[in-house]
């Protein structure tokens, strides 16, 4: 049996590293519920129907181009190869203004830059790192490091009455005991995910802190050259200053395709490849691919690029430890070793997991309200207003990335800016809608605007697409479809949550900061 005051100790571990992570947590679970289906997003966005101007460029014509056009790039550079029919294969290489991104017609383009206004990869973004470059990454390995104690703390509390606990759902008119009960029961039955989650975010953000902090302690500044050669995928051959003709992308993908399935797995999809020394006799060339069914989902084959000899294989049973590692991790974080019931079990308990955050801060609050008092405490009005805007925010920034993304997509612009702008926009407002008005008032306006919106994007783009959508037999038609019905229920979701928020501040508890009567 726990003593009284160990207890009380987790539970104040549990309160306040909840409180500190759960904001942060809020975004990347909801943001990172969707990314679960980054490519259905990004075939919303773009259509087959509406085919980027480069879509029907073969990958070997970009190839010539690139190297015609920056003969440098030849040395180092990859290539993204589109994931469908409707989007375009890009070309990726550095040189001394950094890192460049061009498509076919975008070598001849002020800046050689491609349209970087991907939906899936900036909800993405907003996932890992909150939409801030690089510190945002280190941010977020901290939260997930608070994150894992909060899930431990939390488990040892309600492990004594685990058993009994564990299904008590008390519906009456103690709602505290009610949000209680769901929000130990959530954080109990998905336990096993959130502790994979904890993990793996936690290495995935700080990796890079870690490997130099080892660097530094432990292996005298050496550690970098060791790893680099420790995790290569591809032989590193010396420049041969000898030309030879190079094998086309097409044969490089499908002697590559034969490799990796005489290692063993049951699909290989090549979505990149990368050259080095190109146009020489030494020239390696690399091809990543996703397999299905695998814990090591990610995979690649070296080749040589000048007569297709395979060099190395690093897929399935032939991933040495290092790769099946970082694709175990990988896999186990983002549910892509699964096909679609496993996708839609991640993006529920994504959805779990930001109602676990939102709930918690709503405990927290109910836990020290006065309700004797009609006029509650500053730190209770103050962190009612901070999860009304925060966490309100984000879903309704979201779908402000998801219209400003529609809207611009039909009006063939590069959606990168408005996305941002929209997201970050809307949600600064709702931060200061939920700073201005009474607490219930701006919860429900917040709602019923988030649902609103949400369900105006789904139908807006069900009606431009519907002649499409009816006489279009592709996968990606049912990835559309599929997105604005989720679109839909979700806005439907967020209606039924506004209905409830208004009934409990016009029956509920009168000294409630949730009441219509509460003071401002």
């Amino acid at each position: 049996m726990m003593k009284t005051a160990t207890l009380r100790t987790f539970q104040t571990v549990h309160t306040w590293t909840g409180l500190l992570a759960g904001f942060a947590l809020f975004v990347a679970f909801y943001a990172g519920a969707l990314t679960v289906f980054h490519d259905a997003i990004a075939a919303w966005q773009n259509p087959p129907w509406r085919s980027a101007p480069d879509a029907k460029v073969p990958v070997n014509a970009l190839l010539e181009r690139l190297i015609a056009t920056h003969p440098q790039a030849r040395e180092d550079f990859g290539i993204v190869l589109p994931t469908d029919a409707s989007h375009a294969a890009y070309a990726y290489w550095q040189d001394d203004r950094g890192a460049r991104f061009a498509t076919f017609s975008g070598m001849d383009a002020p800046g050689n830059e491609a349209r970087r206004g991907d939906l899936a990869d900036f909800v993405y973004a907003l996932h890992d790192s909150l939409g801030i470059p690089v510190v945002g990454l280190y941010l977020m390995g901290m939260v997930s490091v608070l994150y894992g104690l909060a899930l431990i703390s939390g488990l040892l509390i309600h492990l004594p009455h685990l058993a009994s606990d564990l299904f008590a759902m008390r519906a009456g008119h103690n709602l505290k005991r009610l949000w209680q009960d769901a929000h130990n029961a959530i954080g109990v039955i998905s336990l096993p995910f959130h502790a994979i989650f904890a993990v793996t975010g936690s290495i995935l953000c700080l990796f890079t802190l870690m490997l130099a902090a080892l660097d530094t302690i432990a292996f005298d500044g050496k550690l970098n050259g060791s790893f680099v050669q420790a995790v290569a995928t591809a032989p590193e051959l010396a420049p041969s200053k000898i030309a030879a003709t190079m094998l086309p992308p097409d044969d490089l993908i499908a002697r590559a395709k034969q490799a990796a399935l005489a290692g063993g797995v049951s699909s290989f999809e090549p979505d990149y490849l990368h050259f080095v020394h190109y146009g020489e006799r030494n020239a390696v060339a690399e091809v990543r691919g996703l397999s299905q069914h695998t814990l090591g989902t990610y995979g690649t084959v070296a080749l040589s690029a000048a007569d297709g000899k395979v060099l190395a294989t690093h897929v399935g049973s032939l991933h040495d430890i290092n790769g099946i590692t970082y694709s175990a991790i990988y896999g186990l974080h983002f549910g892509t070793f699964g096909g679609s019931l496993v996708r839609w079990l991640y993006f529920a308990l994504g959805l779990a997991g930001a109602f676990l955050f939102y709930s918690g801060n709503l405990l927290w609050i109910e836990s020290r309200r006065k309700r004797r008092h009609l006029d509650q405490p500053r730190r209770t009005r103050f962190m009612a207003r901070a999860t009304i805007g925060v966490c309100m925010g984000t879903c309704l920034g979201i779908s402000g990335a998801f219209a400003a993304t529609l809207a611009a997509s039909h009006l063939g612009f590069d959606a990168a800016i408005p996305q941002r702008i929209a997201c970050y926009g809307l949600f600064f407002i709702a931060c200061a809608h939920a700073c201005v008005r009474p607490v219930a008032r701006a919860a429900m306006e917040l709602l019923a605007t988030i649902s609103g919106l949400t369900i105006a994007v789904a139908c807006a783009d069900l009606a431009a697409n519907a002649s499409a959508l009816i006489h279009t037999r592709l996968p990606q038609s049912m990835a559309v479809l599929g997105v604005d019905l989720t679109g839909l229920v979700l806005g439907l979701v967020f209606a039924a949550l506004t209905r409830a928020v208004a009934r409990r501040a016009r029956d509920g508890d009168p000294r409630s900061v949730w009441a219509l009567s509460a003071t401002p």
